[in-house]
C-alpha cells in the first residue's frame, strides 16, 4: 500500500468505472495451454513483511490479497467474469437484509470445515468478529464498532463477554443487528474480520503467525520479516468454495527485500524469477523503464486504485490555518510524484475522494500548478509572522518514500520549515502512525476506498471522534477534528438516497480540503510484475493487487 490499505469491496456502478479504467498485462486464469497445471511452488517477493494477517487485525491490501489464500469471508468477490461479482463466500449468498437493512442474516455453507477437519460455525464467525473489539487486537477497520448495536461500548470476547447484537440461532446461521440501516452491508462483509476464528487456537495478539485456515491453504511457518510458508490445506474442498482454487502445492512468501532488487529479479526472468510475483509496487526508480518496456507487457499489472496518496498536516500540532495553507501551495507535486516513478504512478490530485468513487467532484482550492506556487506560499507564511518552524515528517523507510520525503522537505524548506524526516519501518509502519502516541508533525499516507463509495474515505479519515475511539488503529492522521464535519459525517450516514448522499460527501470533501489537513497528491495506480510461469493471476480492481486465488505456475 508503496504499503497500500483499505480496499475490499466495489459498488457496481464503481466497479465498470474501475475495470473501464484498467489497463493490465499478465495471465488472466484463462491464459496459458488450457486449464490451469497442479504442483510446483509460487514464490512471492515482498519488500517487508505484512503488518497483519489476523483477519481481523488486516487492513493492508497485501495482508488482505494473502489472508484470500488462507480465510473464508462471509461474503466475497467473484472475478473471473467481466466485472466482480458479490457472491456468498462462507455463506450460501450475500445475505438477506431486514427492518429497513437494520438486521442482516447470513447462512452458512455445509461442508465447510477447518484445517483440522471440524466444521465452521457461525459461532466461530461471531468470535471472529467479536475479537474486532479487545484492545489487544486493533488495526482493523471501525465498521463493527460503529455500527453493531452496542458496539461503542463492547470490549471484546476475552473477558467472557459476548456481543448481544450478533446473533447464532443454530450453528449455520448468523444474525448482525446494525444501529442505522446499512444497506451495502454484505460488501462490508467481504473484508477479512468478518470470518471466523475458532475460539480453541485463538492466540490472542500472536494470532497473525498462527491463523487457521478454513481456506485452501494454511501457514505451515511464519518467520517475522523473513519467511511465510503456506501449504495446501488438506481438508479444503473446491466444492464449498466458489471463489478459489488451490493449484499450486506450496506458496513461499520472502520478506524483507530491495524492492528495486525484487524490480531487476522478476525482470530477469531467470531460474526462481520465473514462478515468481511481487505483491508491492514496482520502485519509483524503475517503474517508467520496466512499464515502458513492450517486452514486460505480458508480465506486468498496471492497476488503477480507488484511492488517494496524501501528506497529512496534523492540525494538533500545527494549529495555525495559514502555515497549513502555505504547505498546502510549497509543495511540488512534481517531484513528489517523480519519487513514485512519475506519470505511471498516477495523476495529481486535488481532492479527497478518487475519481470512480461515488461522490467525487472535481475542484482544487490551491495551485493549480502541480508545481506549487512559492509567491502565494510566502505571502501565507508571512501573515502567519513567519515563524521559524521544525516539523517532523513519518515516512517508510523505503527509497521510494525516503526521496518522497527529500521532496517534502527542500518544498517546505523554500518557505522556512525545517523538516526532520523519521523513516519508519514499512512491515510496522501503519501500526505506528495509527497510534496516537506516534504523532508527528507530518505523515505520508496512501488510502484505498474499502469500496468505492466516500462513505469509506470521509468519515473514516477525517470523523475526529474516532481518535479518542481508536487510539491504537487512528486513521485520522491529521488529527483533523472539526464538530462541522463531524456534524456533517452523522448528516450523511442518515441518507436513504445514494445520489443525495454522493453530493453531500462531494460538498463535505471541499469542506475539508478548506481545512487545509491535508495535500492530495496523486490519484494512483500500482504496478507489479511476475515471472513468465506464473498463470491465473486476475487483475484485482478490489484489492488493486495481481489476485492469486486462482494462481498456478506453468511446466
Amino acid at each position: 500500500m508503496t504499503r497500500r490499505r483499505r480496499s475490499i469491496a466495489l459498488t457496481a456502478t464503481a466497479v465498470a468505472i474501475a475495470l473501464g479504467a484498467t489497463a493490465c498485462g499478465g495471465s488472466s486464469s484463462t491464459t496459458g495451454s488450457g486449464s490451469p497445471t497442479k504442483g510446483g511452488t509460487l514464490t512471492v517477493l515482498d519488500h517487508a513483511d505484512f503488518d497483519h494477517l489476523d483477519p481481523q487485525r488486516t487492513y493492508t491490501t497485501e495482508g488482505s490479497s494473502m489472508d484470500q489464500e488462507i480465510v473464508r469471508t462471509l461474503t466475497g468477490w467473484d472475478e473471473t467474469g467481466s466485472q466482480p461479482k458479490l457472491v456468498g463466500d462462507l455463506a450460501t449468498d450475500t445475505g438477506t437484509p431486514s427492518k429497513g437493512d437494520t438486521v442482516w442474516t447470513f447462512h452458512l455453507r455445509k461442508g465447510v470445515v477447518w484445517q483440522d477437519g471440524t466444521p465452521v460455525t457461525a459461532q466461530d464467525v461471531k468470535y471472529g468478529v467479536e475479537r474486532t473489539f479487545s484492545p489487544d487486537i486493533n488495526g482493523g477497520p471501525p465498521y463493527a464498532s460503529q455500527w453493531l448495536v452496542g458496539g461503542s461500548s463492547y470490549k471484546g470476547p476475552y473477558s467472557g463477554k459476548e456481543l448481544a447484537s450478533i446473533q447464532t440461532p443454530d450453528a449455520s446461521t448468523i444474525v448482525f443487528h446494525l444501529g442505522q440501516p446499512v444497506a451495502d452491508f454484505n460488501e462490508t462483509t467481504a473484508m477479512p474480520g468478518w470470518s471466523g476464528v475458532p475460539k480453541a487456537h485463538d492466540t490472542g495478539s500472536t494470532y497473525d503467525t498462527h491463523v487457521w485456515s478454513d481456506g485452501p491453504y494454511m501457514i505451515k511457518s511464519y518467520t517475522k520479516n523473513k519467511e511465510v510458508v503456506l501449504v495446501k490445506n488438506t481438508h479444503w474442498k473446491q466444492s464449498t468454495d466458489p471463489i478459489r482454487q488451490q493449484n499450486v502445492n506450496e506458496i513461499d512468501v520472502k520478506l524483507g527485500q530491495d524492492q528495486s532488487a525484487i524490480d531487476q529479479q522478476i525482470k530477469s526472468d531467470a531460474g526462481a524469477a520465473q514462478t515468481s510475483i511481487m505483491q508491492w509496487p514496482i520502485a519509483g526508480s524503475d517503474l517508467t523503464t520496466i512499464s515502458s518496456d513492450p517486452s514486460l507487457k505480458s508480465r506486468l499489472y498496471n492497476i488503477p486504485a480507488p484511492g488517494i496518496n496524501y501528506l497529512a498536516i496534523n492540525t494538533t500540532r500545527t494549529k495555525d490555518l495559514k502555515v497549513r495553507q502555505a504547505i498546502e501551495y510549497a509543495i511540488d507535486k512534481t517531484t513528489v510524484r517523480g519519487a513514485f516513478g512519475g506519470s505511471a504512478y498516477g495523476d495529481y490530485a486535488s481532492t479527497m475522494i478518487s475519481p470512480g468513487i461515488g461522490g467525487y467532484q472535481k475542484f482544487n482550492l490551491y495551485s493549480t500548478n502541480p508545481a506549487g506556487d512559492l509567491t502565494k506560499a510566502k505571502a501565507l507564511m508571512k501573515q502567519a509572522g513567519n515563524p521559524k518552524l521544525t516539523m517532523s515528517l513519518a515516512v517508510e523507510n523505503t527509497p521510494t518514500l525516503e526521496h518522497f520525503g527529500d521532496a517534502v522537505k527542500t518544498s517546505l524548506g523554500k518557505i522556512g520549515i525545517t523538516v526532520n524526516i523519521t523513516p519508519i519501518d514499512a512491515a510496522n509502519y501503519f501500526s505506528n502512525v495509527d497510534n496516537v502516541k506516534n504523532q508527528y508533525d507530518l505523515t505520508w499516507v496512501d488510502w484505498i476506498a474499502d469500496w468505492p463509495n466516500a462513505s469509506t474515505v470521509l468519515p473514516v479519515l477525517f470523523d475526529g471522534r474516532q481518535i479518542a475511539k481508536l487510539p491504537q488503529s487512528n486513521q485520522d492522521q491529521a488529527y483533523l477534528n472539526d464538530p462541522a464535519v463531524n456534524t456533517q459525517i452523522d448528516k450523511i450516514a442518515k441518507m436513504t438516497d445514494v445520489k443525495q448522499a454522493n453530493a453531500a460527501y462531494g460538498a463535505l470533501d471541499e469542506q475539508i480540503m478548506k481545512d487545509a489537513a491535508v495535500v492530495p497528491l496523486m490519484y494512483m495506480n500500482f504496478s507489479e510484475l511476475a515471472g513468465s510461469k506464473v498463470g491465473g493471476v486476475i487483475p484485482d480492481p478490489i484489492l488493486a493487487e495481481p489476485s492469486l486465488v486462482h494462481v498456478y505456475v506453468k511446466n
